[in-house]
């Protein structure tokens, strides 16, 4: 069986990959220094604790593994945070992807797989985002994944690297069998605070920004269920195995929703009122992020399957009843 590196591995889109990649044949490597990331998530292979900012550490485990293909979802990611300390943002996420892409060309491995984001391609106005549309980021986390992209494509100019890059939307639910799921602290994600709220371990929901060029004034997102998620990447490894070559991909349903519509379905799954106070839109954030995805289910033959507002807020609601991960 053939190892993946699975880098960020022990958290939430991280861990819900090494699922995936177990269950299609692989063994997967979760390296990770686990700062938020959980070990009781690491499940289905190995633990290869590590930093991407210790190029000595990277080294070691591609040496003791040697796997055939790099996975690469550690990173900072808090939209907020990037607006108040963007040099934190350039320096972990860009230097440590730097670190990652030189030593994994330096082990001889070609198959490197990314986990970009539509932060990238900034606020558009409300138009649906394909994988041709100009990426002018409007947040430090957006810029540092979008440098990162272009790091991997001058690598990768030189023949010394194949790449598949997946930017994708608004990630949630939970793992349908229950093993994994969704912990942040602090958690920023709508819909688990949201079902927090639900279920009183928070006093209420603050929607950020009621005065939106919207149909309801609150932002537009667009959500896939992770387990969908993590498909596209084990879909995305084949594709760099069967040698075709470098390619980005959009990973979202194109349909977006509100935050108010996102309550309104919380309300039908749990049969629970979401307590709601209104707060100051937030810097960093676009008015709709939706996506076109019309490559990665036409190219890859992915299918989005399990990601309805209703499966997503269910399997989160299932997982919230669960017993926390713990360090």
């Amino acid at each position: 069986m053939q190892h993946v590196l699975v880098t960020g591995g022990a958290g939430y889109i991280g861990s819900h990959a090494c699922k995936a990649l177990a269950k299609a044949g692989f063994i997967p490597v979760a390296f990770d220094n686990l700062s938020t990331g959980w070990a009781e998530a690491v499940k289905y292979g190995p633990l290869a604790r590590g930093d991407l900012m210790d190029r000595a550490s990277i080294k070691a485990a591609l040496a003791q593994y040697k796997p055939v293909a790099v996975m690469h979802f550690a990173a900072l990611s808090l939209v907020g945070e990037s607006m108040t300390d963007p040099a934190k943002y350039w320096r972990v996420n860009v230097g440590g992807a730097l670190n990652l892409v030189e030593a994994t060309i330096a082990a001889g491995i070609r198959n490197f797989v990314f986990s970009s984001t539509c932060a990238t391609y900034g606020d558009q106005d409300g138009v649906v985002l394909t994988e041709d549309t100009p990426q002018y980021p409007i947040n430090a986390y957006g810029g540092s994944k979008r440098a990162i992209e272009d790091i991997l494509r001058d690598f990768g100019a030189t023949g010394a690297i194949d790449h598949v890059i997946f930017r994708y939307f608004n990630v949630a639910g939970a793992d349908p069998e229950g093993e994994l799921g969704e912990q942040h602290y602090p958690e920023t994600h709508l819909i688990p605070l949201m079902l927090d709220a639900v279920a009183g371990k928070r006093p209420a929901l603050t929607v950020f920004g009621t005065d939106y060029p919207t149909r309801d004034g609150t932002c537009v997102r667009d959500y896939v269920h992770v387990s969908d998620l993590v498909d596209a990447h084990v879909l995305g490894l084949s594709w760099l195995i069967g040698g075709k070559g470098s390619r980005s991909f959009n990973l979202g349903t194109g349909a977006g929703f509100t935050v108010r519509e996102v309550i309104d379905a919380s309300r039908a799954v749990t049969n629970r009122e979401v307590p709601v106070i209104p707060g100051a839109r937030r810097a960093g954030d676009a008015v709709a992020l939706v996506s076109g995805s019309e490559r990665a289910i036409g190219e890859l033959g992915w299918e989005p399957t399990r990601s309805t507002l209703r499966q997503m807020i269910g399997d989160a609601w299932a997982w919230a009843g669960k017993p926390p991960y713990q360090r």
